[in-house]
């Protein structure tokens, strides 16, 4: 059985060679079995694929960094000039609601910070030392982002436990126009992220952060007009802990899935059996096996597995219609195949076997 190692990037189709043997010109062999996969034209695109449309772009994402970096820099922006307002409003009307509310709005000055510095080291250049780039640097951020948002929650429900125990009075009128200003501050920065259509991980969890803020506005809003019409002053702490519970949540959906990349679980899009399936079905494919699928950072999937060729198949045709299914159709940005030329007389059980060693 013969083999090439082929991995897909920026379109194109290049081969691997652990012997560091130079590529010669694909004129020079008409041959289609594994040693002839090895065989590559300057472009490293099979002659008869020039047609097509390319594939996967690779692991590059500098424009949208760059529109994510510009977001997240203008939310930052906004959340420490209204972060001043509130802790300011907050000791002047002792509300309980206000000073957890702001903060949580420090909470999210830390957390855009580590967004930003994230989103823009994401953006450098892979090197020898790190082959796939800084692209984890994100996930590394929204992890600490949600571990943050839970300390967060705790504290805002440990005091309301003292305040649910000895209610407060609070100054309501000054405490009503901060609230409204919050909730107007973070409705424009939760426009200004979701207008930005970016899909990264941190700018989501920056979307998080934002919408818990614009919560706690609502609730400190809630909980100043029932204490002003009816003096309920168990409203303070009430709101905030519902406001505590609501971060909570979103600090433990982004907890899973920061978690969840980085032990290079199966993104939560990709059907694994099916994905094996619609590769099967690419012609001169007999079948799949090995196959892993993970994913580098958020919305950067990539994928390894061994394609059986069928001894009559052209192996670059096959491998390049591989590669621009799995981008089409499974969002799988960067593939490396190690493709296994089948011999002529190829047993029955060894075309039709899809598992070997690890992974499907």
């Amino acid at each position: 059985m013969s083999e090439g190692l082929f991995h897909n990037h920026h379109g194109g189709w290049e081969p691997h060679h652990d012997d560091g043997a130079a590529l010669s010109d694909a004129s020079d062999s008409s041959d289609t079995s594994g040693e002839a996969l090895a065989v590559s034209d300057a472009c490293g695109v099979h002659p008869e694929l020039r047609h097509l449309p390319a594939g996967c772009q690779g692991l590059a994402r500098p424009a949208g960094r760059r529109g994510e970096t510009r977001v997240l820099g203008l939310a930052l922006a906004i959340t420490l000039t209204f972060l001043v307002v509130e802790v300011v409003g907050s000791f002047v009307t002792g509300s309980l609601a206000l000073l957890a509310d702001a903060g949580h709005m420090l909470t999210d000055a830390g957390a855009l910070g580590m967004a930003l510095f994230a989103s823009w080291i994401a953006t450098r250049k892979a090197t020898a030392s790190m082959s796939y780039g800084y692209h984890r640097a994100e996930i590394v951020a929204a992890l600490f982002n949600a571990a943050a948002l839970i300390a967060l929650a705790g504290y805002i429900v440990v005091e309301s436990w003292h305040r649910f125990r000895e209610p407060q009075e609070v100054w309501t009128g000054p405490m009503l126009v901060v609230a409204v200003i919050g909730l107007f501050v973070n409705l424009m920065a939760a426009w200004l992220l979701m207008r930005s259509q970016a899909d990264g991980l941190n700018v989501q969890a920056a979307l998080y952060h934002v919408a818990g803020d614009a919560l706690g506005s609502l609730a400190a809003i809630g909980a100043g007009l029932a204490m002003h019409l009816w003096g309920v002053w168990i409203a303070d702490p009430l709101a905030s802990v519902v406001v505590a519970v609501v971060v909570l949540l979103g600090a433990l959906r982004l907890l899973r899935i920061s978690v969840d990349i980085l032990l290079e679980g199966t993104p939560a899009h990709v059907d694994l059996a099916r994905l094996q399936g619609a590769l099967c079905e690419v012609e001169g494919v007999a079948s799949v096996h090995d196959l892993h699928v993970w994913a580098l950072s958020s919305g950067i999937c990539a994928m390894s597995c061994h394609a059986r060729l069928e001894p009559a198949a052209d192996g670059r045709l096959a491998l390049a219609k591989m590669t621009q299914l799995l981008g089409k159709r499974f969002g799988v940005e960067h593939t490396t195949i190690q493709v296994e030329q089948l011999p002529a007389e190829a047993p029955a059980a060894l075309v039709g076997s899809d598992f070997s060693g690890e992974g499907l």
